[in-house]
C-alpha cells in the first residue's frame, strides 16, 4: 500500500507542477497590437491575428483528411465483400 501511495503522490506532484508551469507560460504572452482602423497595406497597423498566412497548412490538413476518409471507405467496402 505504501508503494501505491508513494507512486500516486509522485505522479500527482509532477502533473500539478507541469500544469502550473504551462499556465504560467501561456499567460505570459503579450497582447496583439491594436488595429486603429488603418489599412495595413498602406502602412497602417497590423490586422488582428498578425496577418499570418494559413493557406499552406489548410491545404495539407484537407488533403490528409481526404486521404483518411478514403482509407476508411476502402476498409468499410473491403470488409463487406466476402472472399
Amino acid at each position: 500500500m505504501k508503494t501505491f501511495t508513494k507512486t500516486l503522490t509522485k505522479t500527482l506532484t509532477t502533473l500539478i507542477t507541469i500544469t502550473l508551469l504551462t499556465i504560467n507560460f501561456s499567460l505570459a504572452q503579450t497582447p496583439p497590437p491594436p488595429n486603429g482602423g488603418g489599412n495595413p497595406t498602406q502602412g497602417g497597423n497590423t490586422p488582428v491575428g498578425g496577418g499570418a498566412p494559413i493557406g499552406g497548412g489548410l491545404l495539407i490538413l484537407v488533403a490528409l483528411g481526404a486521404a483518411y476518409g478514403a482509407k476508411k471507405v476502402y476498409d468499410y467496402v473491403s470488409a463487406d465483400r466476402p472472399e
